[in-house]
């Protein structure tokens, strides 16, 4: 950790780096001499034109610019109605304070109809609820991806495997000119468009379509990226085409890489065409599994509890799974498009096929009441999923009153499944102290064979229908959405387990079965809302919500009958039939404020739930109903147009699945039996939020703050009893005590001698939770925390590097053993360098440094992940690169994580991919013409939200 600590300050430290001259003057009107009061005053660098800073002038026309470095700069002044005045600037360093004189601006008549205004704009601005970041403030090496764009952002991350934070937290959906990319999948958007087509990218929580239309916040809000392109870009062709193979380290296998990214824009038409074929762990899209958990339908060898904290380093190339190795096949085409005035059309289809291999060993220590266990795994499986996605959105103005949208969605989907789990389970009576874990004692051990094969489809169909009245304000809309999954799988498990008694006995169980299981889930949902304005700021909204949420699971298990040779004996103990139907009403208001500086609103809602279960095989039915207040508020101030504060207050319930309830054993780990429980009560949680967000203009810094709180009564947990000879069986049961509390921070600065963006990140996160172990009560307490440092910089044409660290400190406390409570250290340091070369030649490489160590013997690890590459560029703009890349040049890659719930704490290590060499060429396709203009924002907008005249999802106005 010393080792990384100056790193840490070096980084820190240049977030103070000043310079020591001042620069001033002030701005006229050349014929009335009177001052301009709000011109924009933009310092820019005479290099390359990039806005080093600007400002407003004030209510005398005059402007200061503090701390401004040594050097040569040209100011830019801009006012409405007049002609821009550029001036040159040389900052000296004997000369504290350099003053421009009064710079006279020239009224200019103009006809608007005639005339682009093309403004140098300040790299982000705050609108309401939306960050705007300026993309041309955050430049990107040439053909980049949207990707790495968003990876200099501030209070932006994204991971190795593309998943994407923003304020802490995930972003769920990335659109592209306020309108869906290949449905909902961020992936599809961030590494498959080019940066260079991007001209603003806006990040805001995305309200409901009904929320957005009827101007009420309903709470349900999804973190979103609108990418917005740039206007000489949206009429053309562009895309990358690449090619490469070569051999990897152990020369079993050669490593290949093929894709195809084909785009044509045409003002509102947009067709974009993608492919792709590797076995490097490369995906341009996020995975989705319609079956649930792993493989969806193998063994879960996990145990138990919930998943609060976790590190992860090393993995995929590139970006993929970053614990497994995946071979990937995908394709898949999307249109969007104007039908005339009145419709507006999008939809896609995406075909994937996922081959992944996973081979994993895991060391998990249990917390319990009188003793301890450790189980030690070793896993291998391999999974093939084939899926096909389809989306749509269908926009239909039927008048200028009434709007109707209509969003179906499907998936089709077949999985084969293999896993062989070998686990020893070891146990020390009466441990006092970590360092007497040597002395373990060896109660079970399991070798257990897994095959299976599914199939299943999913889909769902939203339909909204909006109507405005002539009384402004006034509303009506009506949004119904139906959702289904059906799953059918089928799976043979086969397991020898074998039992250790104290006094040298051994017990074997034998396990050769055959399971059957079709689950079926169909929810309707129904919601009526109604806003009536009462003044020019008020707001009073009332509302319905009926939904019916249906779900069956059968579940068949035959023995191995050896005189039949065949899975001919029924299991009747192992097998039932089950069906649970959760159906809600609710009914509620709310009062909503909107002032120029301030908005705030009030609610509640009565809701009445009924949960009928209804066990077929053994004729038992179950009814419970509830009813629940549910309040909420929500309150806005803006303090100054790039300053804002947020909170918001939300309670919410829900229900059991039906795994959970069904009251069948599941014994596809025969160490780890799963029960339902049809007692199950539904969860109340109260979530409180606070959000806070600054940018000064001057200066460029930028604060982003989010404090989360959600306490949870009747928490679905785990109960877990284990026997003597280490075996355990699970099942969920209702507590209360469960408390999450999430902080973060970020700030960023810009440091102009450099080029270069520093963004500091820090997050906390507390987790309580109560679980039940052999029947006596088991509190945990998790804490992470986390301290990130990262600063990117285009110091020029030719060079663009990057550095960043991170350190994670992370403790698990239980009240059964507090002699297992454990910490963690997770440490990472990594850099990135882009340098253009003579020739056209191009060298990048990254490296990145990780250290894990805790509490445990032996668990302190060190690894580096270092990548190089020598690009040579051809064809006039550079279009075509064949690129000579090592993966993992030091050959040392792994994959490490660490989980920690109320009743364990685990350390998994995963194969994944280790050195390879690939010879690739690339090309990327550039050809933009000029054509007719896209509609303009205002038409855009009033026909998506005719009521409100909004400009996108999320109300930025």
């Amino acid at each position: 950790m010393r080792s990384l600590l100056p790193v840490f300050f070096f980084m820190i430290s240049l977030t103070t780096v000043v310079a020591q001259s001042q620069l001033r003057g002030a701005v006229v009107d050349s014929t009335t001499r009177k001052p301009l009061m709000e011109a924009t005053v933009s310092l820019l660098s005479v290099r390359d034109s990039s806005v080093v800073t600007f400002m407003i002038t004030n209510g005398d026309g005059e402007f200061t610019f503090k701390n401004v470095a040594v050097g040569t700069y040209r100011l830019l002044i801009t006012y409405v109605g007049y002609r821009n005045k550029s001036k040159r600037i040389a900052i000296t360093a004997g000369k504290p304070v350099t003053d421009a004189g009064t710079l006279e601006m020239t009224t200019q008549a103009v006809n608007l109809n005639e005339v682009v205004v093309k403004q140098e704009g300040p790299p982000i601005v705050i609108k309401q609820d939306t960050v705007e970041f300026n993309a041309g403030a955050f430049k990107t090496q040439p053909n980049a991806m949207v990707e790495n764009l968003l990876k200099k952002l501030p209070g932006v991350e994204v991971d190795r495997d593309g998943t994407i934070k923003a304020q802490g937290q995930e972003v769920k959906r990335v659109l592209v000119d306020g309108k869906p990319f290949f449905g909902d999948d961020p992936k599809m958007a961030t590494r498959n468009l080019p940066a260079d087509i991007i001209d603003k990218v806006q990040m805001y929580d995305q309200q409901s379509d009904q929320s957005q239309f009827s101007g009420i916040d309903d709470g349900d809000r999804n973190k979103t990226i609108n990418l917005v392109t740039k206007k000489d870009k949206r009429k053309g062709y562009f895309g990358q085409q690449s090619i490469g193979a070569g051999p990897n380290e152990t020369n079993d296998d050669v490593r290949y890489a093929a894709r195809l990214n084909l785009n044509r824009f045409n003002g509102n038409q947009q067709i974009s065409l993608i492919g792709q074929a590797n076995n490097i762990n490369q995906q341009g899209f996020t995975g989705q599994n319609i079956f649930g958990g792993g493989a969806g339908l193998g063994a879960n060898f996990g145990g138990g509890g919930m998943i609060t904290t976790g590190g992860r380093s090393g993995g995929g190339g590139n970006g993929g799974n970053t614990n497994a190795i995946t071979r990937t096949l995908a394709g898949g085409l999307n249109y969007r498009d104007q039908w005339g005035k009145k419709v507006d059309v999008a939809g896609s289809y995406f075909l994937n096929d996922l081959n992944t291999v996973t081979d994993q060993q895991s060391r998990r220590q249990y917390a319990l009441p009188d003793t301890s266990y450790q189980v030690n795994q070793n896993s291998t499986s391999r999974n093939q999923v084939t899926s096909h996605r389809f989306n749509m959105r269908f926009n239909y103005q039927i008048d200028s009153l009434t709007t109707l949208r209509i969003t179906p969605g499907f998936t089709l989907q077949n999985s084969e499944y293999q896993s062989i789990n070998q686990s020893q389970t070891l146990t020390n009576d009466a441990i006092s102290s970590v360092e007497q874990l040597d002395s373990t004692n060896l109660i079970n051990t399991s070798n257990t064979n897994y095959n299976s094969t599914g199939n299943g489809i999913s889909g769902n169909n939203n339909a909204l229908l909006m109507r405005k009245f002539k009384r402004k304000g006034r509303t009506l809309s009506l949004n119904w959405n139906i959702a289904v999954n059906n799953q059918q799988t089928d799976g043979i498990n086969q397991s020898l387990n074998q039992f250790f008694g104290q006094t040298g006995g051994r017990s074997n169980q034998n396990i050769d079965q055959r399971n059957e299981q079709t689950s079926k889930s169909v929810t309707n949902s129904i919601n009526l809302t109604y806003t009536e304005p009462l003044s020019l700021s008020k707001t009073l909204e009332f509302h319905y919500n009926y939904s019916n949420n249906r779900n069956t699971s059968n579940r068949s298990v035959n023995d191995y009958d050896e005189s039949t040779k065949d899975y001919t004996e029924f299991n009747s103990s192992l097998s039932n039939n089950f069906v649970n139907n959760y159906l809600t009403n609710r009914v509620g208001s709310t009062l909503q404020n909107k002032r120029l500086k301030y908005t705030y609103a009030l609610g509640f809602d009565m809701q009445q739930a009924n949960l009928h279960s209804d066990n077929q095989t053994r004729d038992v039915s179950l009814n419970k109903s509830f009813t629940n207040v549910l309040p909420n508020a929500m309150f806005t101030y803006n303090f100054s147009k790039n300053r804002t504060l947020r909170f918001n207050y939300r309670s919410r319930t829900n229900a059991p699945s039906v795994s959970q309830l069904q009251p069948v054993a599941d014994n596809t780990n025969p160490l780890n039996i799963r029960l339902g429980n049809p007692d199950l009560k539904q969860e109340f949680s109260n979530t409180v939020s606070l959000n806070y967000n600054n940018f000064q203009q001057t200066t460029f810094r930028s604060v982003f703050a989010m404090l989360n709180a959600t306490q949870t009564n009747n928490k679905i947990v785990n109960a877990t009893t284990f026997t003597n000879q280490g075996a355990q069986t699970t099942q969920p049961v209702n507590t209360n005590g469960y408390y999450n509390v999430m902080a973060f921070l970020a700030i960023g600065r810009r440091i102009q001698p450099l080029k270069a963006n520093v963004n500091l990140t820090s997050n906390i996160n507390f987790n309580r939770g109560v679980s039940l172990v052999n029947s006596q009560t088991n509190r945990s307490q998790n804490w992470t925390f986390s301290q990130g440092a990262r600063i990117n910089s285009n110091f020029d044409e030719k060079l663009e590097f990057g550095l960043s660290g991170n350190i994670s400190y992370q403790t698990a406390l239980y009240s059964l053993q507090t002699n297992q409570n454990t910490e963690y250290f997770n440490k990472s340091l990594s850099g990135d360098l882009y340098y253009q070369l003579p020739f056209r030649l191009v060298v990048t490489t990254d490296v990145t440094y990780n250290n894990y160590s805790g509490k445990s013997a032996g668990s302190v690890q060190n690894f580096a992940l270092w990548n190089v590459a020598l690009t040579r560029q051809f064809f006039k703009n550079r279009q075509g690169e064949l690129k000579l890349q090592v993966y993992d040049l030091l050959n040392q890659n792994r994959s490490i994580s660490r989980n920690v719930t109320e009743t364990y704490t685990e350390e998994t290590n995963s194969r994944v991919l280790n050195r390879y060499f690939m010879l690739s060429f690339t090309y990327n396709l550039r050809r933009f013409g000029s054509g007719p203009q896209p509609r303009t924002e205002r038409q855009n907008r009033d026909q998506n939200f005719p009521q409100r005249g909004m400009q996108r999802p999320g109300r930025m106005n």
